[in-house]
């Protein structure tokens, strides 16, 4: 009762997604916090990501009855109660006790996707048992034994949905990672010590109690076994591989992959159409939140074009969503559905469960009342007719 207390008072101010950041820099360790609010060399992507939704602006509706509303959206055979999901984020586990099964959990109770990511520190099989409905995002590597085995491990455990990310050949350069401290594998200094002892309750609450529980955390899902522990050199190893997957890689995916296939991290409309004519079933418009290729563009400035190539293929995005009008924005200009993570994982750390259902909530609220100001009843009356370019 008192943790959940404690909690609910991390909770009291908070009135906003970007609040739950604010909060989060107060509670996590600074190398873990700036593993989550980083990116790649200058930042230039994660802060254009943000920026780029101001080139929009909306043309309203008014004198509607919106008193009916409903923001529920119809996807893969399957109806969300809202446009937007949980966007994979590795290593949420070290910020948010057992942080992929509380997103999981959240995410499948609010009835929205939730994307597990395969850079993480609990099993796969683990999320799948607490969220049938949950994706799972694979890193592959250019090995066909290797992803193969993978394969059927994700589909014995029961995902139906596998997202492939496409933009992670090689180890991204996050200076921000050292700068604050973060380093993988994670290497034991004093420094890191006293950034634990000196934020008490991600240490007890998190970091020991899943030591205690658990273990010292693994890499779990990168392979058909197990990775290697988080402060093991061979870390880097498990990352190594990835620069021979190809196009004809997915192809074979597709393949032997029997249920729905989304390829994420297409930024061009050619890319788009080679991943339609392998055959995938969803495509995912992403920079990796900032964290790859810095420069890269924000995904919303070229999703029309994909939208345009990519046909019946129903396209997503990812990247710079804060704010309800953001995800309207997307629906406007094509996306079937909008993914953001790091909002949730700060939610995690501050209040666990508690925390990430509170930001949800927050933004089901955002995008009902910015539907109603726009003066639509539905998500599919969100059409380009409803936005005007302000800028270029």
């Amino acid at each position: 009762m008192a943790i959940f207390r404690t909690q609910s008072r991390r909770l009291d101010h908070i009135l906003s997604l970007d609040d739950f950041e604010t909060a989060a820099r107060k509670f996590l360790p600074r190398p873990i916090f700036g593993y989550i609010a980083g990116a790649a060399e200058d930042n230039t992507s994660l802060h254009q990501n943000r920026t780029s939704f101001q080139d929009y602006s909306f043309i309203p509706s008014v004198l509607v009855d919106v008193s009916t509303r409903s923001s529920a959206v119809n996807l893969f055979d399957q109806t969300y109660d809202s446009p937007f999901g949980i966007a994979p984020f590795g290593l949420s586990a070290l910020a948010a006790y057992r942080g992929d099964i509380v997103l999981a959990k959240s995410a499948e109770t609010a009835n929205i996707p939730m994307i597990m990511s395969g850079s993480s520190l609990i099993r796969l099989e683990e999320v799948a048992d607490v969220s049938p409905n949950a994706w799972f995002q694979a890193y592959l590597p250019g090995e066909t034994k290797q992803i193969s085995e993978l394969l059927a491990r994700v589909r014995s455990a029961g995902f139906k949905t596998l997202v492939v990310t496409v933009d992670t050949p090689v180890a991204a350069n996050r200076e921000n990672n050292i700068r604050t401290g973060f380093s993988t594998p994670l290497r034991p200094s004093f420094k890191l010590a006293w950034e634990g002892v000196s934020h008490p309750s991600w240490l007890l609450g998190t970091f020991l109690r899943t030591v205690l529980k658990h273990g010292i955390p693994h890499f779990e899902n990168n392979y058909a076994t197990r990775g290697a522990p988080i402060i093991s050199s061979d870390v880097m190893r498990d990352f190594s591989d990835r620069a021979h997957f190809t196009w004809e890689h997915l192809s074979m995916i597709r393949r032997v992959w029997p249920e729905r296939l989304v390829v994420k991290g297409i930024l061009s409309a050619s890319d788009a159409a080679k991943a339609c004519s392998v055959g995938v079933d969803g495509i995912i418009v992403s920079n990796h939140g900032g964290r790859q290729l810095d420069g890269a563009v924000a995904p919303i400035r070229v999703l029309p074009a994909i939208v345009e190539m990519s046909k019946d293929v129903p396209v997503m995005l990812d990247g710079g969503i804060r704010r309800g009008t953001d995800v309207l924005k997307a629906i406007a200009l094509g996306a079937k559905m909008t993914f953001l993570a790091r909002p949730f994982a700060y939610a995690g750390a501050v209040a666990g469960g508690a925390g990430v259902d509170y930001a949800i909530k927050l933004f089901c609220e955002e995008i009902s009342r910015n539907m109603a100001m726009l003066g639509v009843t539905s998500i599919r009356q969100v059409d380009i007719g409803k936005i005007t370019q302000t800028r270029l």
